[in-house]
């Protein structure tokens, strides 16, 4: 349930709030720089070529060299009339969009045309501009205000002294520029909400890997070591990385928590095992003591008997010792005496051990010659002792035995079989476990379990092949890299 509350909760805290956030601000720089570069370069355009106009007029006045009284007679009416008068008669409301045209003398004061007296614009303009001479000396034209609105201002100087002064509107252009400005802040959010929405729901897709990670591992954290991240067909190659990468690491975490369950389990076993091995001889010897302490065994005979067993139990728990210490010396992992073994002596001295412990067991050895192995000597002896010593106790002396040893495909393998009565293939499962007794025979069942250690020390392999009433084979495999000479 906790998992569940968690995957609710994407406020703006989280991953997904952070990178929503961050791509919404970015963009909301980049338009906000985009609409003052647009609007500035178009300003000043537009600026640039109201600018043009009134600098090409001034030019074209400065240059004709024409006086007040020129301007004033007959032969220019039609000019004024047509090219200058109108914008002086506009009406105020319409001022704003028609260039302000005004004579003005030395001093700055405006002068009439064709006997009309300055309009109020012209008047206006004529103290607005201040002193004509700078603007007319001046090569950009001025920032002017009349009327309370804003127009670019210039100058030229007339043949006989006098001023012109023109004046263009610029509060269109800032009306325009304006518009601008909300049209793409208008855009610009409608951009950043469109991108906020689509970044919620990109990144709402990329992150859903995450989240089953955050699941997994919290399904992990209660006792589920079976869960897995599932693959994901939106997930970027850097999140499957790391998905491999959980799965890998949490196999092996399972492994390792599983191999650590199963030798808690073993080991508790193996101490129950132990005790239990332990506790039959050491009862004897406390029962016969305990007899001998009450004066029960008075007579000779019963005193040797009793002797016997407190000696063969003694001799039966040294065996268990041993067999456990030699068990536990494995578990280390030990360093072997690795040198050149010829093996085939050792299969036949241990099948001439077996023929004096047993004269009328037949025996078939095939081990001819010399096959020298590189290997702990001790361990092989223990190896072949053990293997012997099962055959020994758990078959009758009758039964036939075939010891053999050869080199094949590079290795190295070592088999003894008999034909007594094999094992079941449940208890063929179990035949290497330790304490392990088929029926509860003879022996302490740790016989196979140092087998198997003394094997897999030297690298190599052991394996039964059994039936019922098909007697039991085990054969020894070393690996290459343990026989000498390879």
């Amino acid at each position: 349930m906790r998992v569940r509350l968690s995957r609710r909760r994407h406020g703006i805290h989280s991953l997904r709030g952070k990178l929503t956030l961050a791509n919404v601000a970015l963009l909301a720089i980049g338009i906000v720089a985009a609409t003052a570069v647009s609007v500035m370069g178009m300003r000043y355009y537009l600026l640039d070529q109201i600018d043009s106009e009134l600098i090409k007029t001034r030019d074209s006045l400065g240059g004709s060299q024409l006086t007040l009284r020129e301007i004033d007679s007959l032969s220019m009416l039609g000019f004024v009339r047509d090219r200058l008068m109108p914008a002086q008669q506009e009406s105020s409301g319409e001022r704003s969009t028609e260039t302000v045209f005004a004579l003005v003398d030395r001093r700055g004061v405006p002068v009439g045309i064709l006997g009309f007296d300055p309009t109020e614009s012209q008047q206006g303009l004529a103290k607005a501009a201040g002193d004509p001479r700078a603007l007319a000396v001046d090569s950009e034209p001025h920032d002017v205000t009349l009327d309370g609105s804003t127009y670019r201002a210039t100058a030229a100087r007339l043949g006989d002294g006098t001023y012109a002064l023109l004046a263009a509107p610029t509060d269109v252009l800032n009306q325009g520029v304006a518009k601008a400005v909300r049209l793409d802040l208008a855009i610009g959010s409608l951009l950043l909400a469109l991108l906020a929405c689509l970044t919620m729901f990109s990144v709402r897709r990329r992150m859903r890997p995450l989240e089953d990670m955050v699941e997994t591992s919290s399904a992990i954290a209660e006792g589920d070591l079976t869960r897995r991240i599932p693959s994901s067909c939106e997930a970027t190659l850097e999140v499957e990385q790391l998905r491999v990468a959980l799965n890998s690491m949490l196999h092996q975490v399972e492994s390792a928590y599983r191999t650590r369950e199963r030798s808690a389990a073993q080991l508790r076993s193996f101490v129950a095992d132990a005790s239990h091995e332990l506790r039959t001889p050491l009862s004897a010897i406390r029962g016969y003591l305990q007899l001998y302490d009450k004066g029960m065994l008075s007579d000779p005979d019963e005193r040797k008997r009793a002797w016997a067993r407190v000696l063969a139990e003694t001799d039966r728990m040294g065996r268990l010792v041993d067999e456990l210490l030699t068990l536990a010396r494995l578990d280390q992992q030990p360093e072997l005496r690795f040198r050149n073994v010829d093996l085939s002596r050792l299969v036949r001295d241990a099948a001439e051990d077996l023929r004096v412990q047993q004269p009328d067991r037949p025996v078939e050895v095939v081990a001819e010659g010399s096959l020298l192995v590189r290997a702990d000597e001790s361990g092989l002896r223990q190896v072949l002792g053990n293997l012997v010593g099962n055959v020994r106790t758990h078959t009758p002396a009758e039964v036939p035995v075939r010891l053999w040893v050869e080199r094949e495909d590079g290795v190295v393998r070592l088999c003894i079989a008999d034909e007594g009565p094999g094992l079941s293939a449940d208890d063929a499962a179990r035949v290497f476990d330790r304490f392990f007794q088929v029926g509860g025979g003879a022996g302490s069942g740790l016989g196979l379990a140092i087998v198997q250690g003394v094997v897999r020390a030297h690298g190599g392999q052991v394996a039964v092949r059994t039936a019922p009433g098909e007697g039991l084979a085990v054969t020894v495999t070393l690996p290459v890299r343990a026989c000498a000479g390879q």
